[in-house]
């Protein structure tokens, strides 16, 4: 189902990473818990942070681009996932930044609706964008610096 631009929808756009994209709606629809498993390494990777490092981060990501692709929350916001370009996973190398990518699955709730522990901070909005690994590597070193001065004051 496209929107009004004719652009795919948020489901349409994360379902196209399925194997199956119709089983991937499916399990959107009818599972309790609202949540799917897609792939990473096609359409996108995952970095995966910590809260307290996720969280500045994508404060002063926000400030610095409006492109600011899918971010997701895990259970009890212990970490947070950023969508970046495919292929980003394998040459990333931080301490403390878990990369998922290909071979990698991660549990997705549906764009749209409340899910069950899992949550979208930055839903994405169908048109495929990602957040620049650039820009997301800047902001952690951003980040990192501002909570080692709190630290330290």
């Amino acid at each position: 189902m496209s929107d009004d631009t004719g652009r795919p929808s948020a489901v349409e756009w994360l379902a196209t990473a399925a194997p199956d994209p119709g089983t991937c709606r499916w399990e959107w629809e009818r599972t309790p818990l609202g949540v799917t498993l897609l792939p990473a390494g096609r359409l996108w990777d995952v970095l995966i942070l910590s809260s307290e490092l996720g969280r500045p981060t994508l404060e002063i990501l926000s400030r610095c681009t409006e492109q600011v692709g899918p971010v997701l929350a895990d259970f009890g916001d212990c970490r947070m996932g950023f969508f970046v370009p495919p292929g980003t996973a394998a040459g990333w190398f931080a301490t403390g930044v878990r990369a998922a990518g290909i071979g990698s699955w991660v549990v997705v709730p549906h764009p749209s609706r409340a899910a069950s522990g899992v949550r979208w901070v930055v839903p994405p909005d169908g048109t495929g964008t990602l957040t620049d690994p650039v820009l997301l590597e800047l902001s952690m070193h951003e980040a990192a610096v501002t909570l080692a001065r709190e630290r330290d004051a």
